[in-house]
């Protein structure tokens, strides 16, 4: 799965839990600062994450996360997809 396909599906998760449209979403955008998420939606965000992706997010790996882009990358990381591994 290629980041941006990463991204369109953490935008469709973002856009449903915060109750915003998806074009408000870009990878810079905070979490908490730009969407207006806070510490339920944070937690509601995760858990829909690790459904999706099939993945755990750590606890003290959440306060790393601030950005969408820091979604994508941590995801594309724990999937075992991370773009530095392309040339296998």
């Amino acid at each position: 799965m290629t980041s941006d396909e990463v991204f369109e599906r953490v935008k469709i998760i973002v856009a449903e839990k915060l109750g915003i449209e998806e074009d408000e979403i870009s990878l810079s955008s905070e979490l908490v600062e730009d969407l207006g998420a806070d510490s339920l939606d944070l937690v509601d965000l995760v858990m829909a994450f690790e459904d999706e992706f099939g993945t755990k997010v750590e606890d003290e790996e959440i306060e790393s996360i601030n950005t969408v882009e820091d979604i994508v990358k941590y995801i594309k990381k724990k999937t075992g997809e991370s773009e530095e591994e392309d040339d296998n």
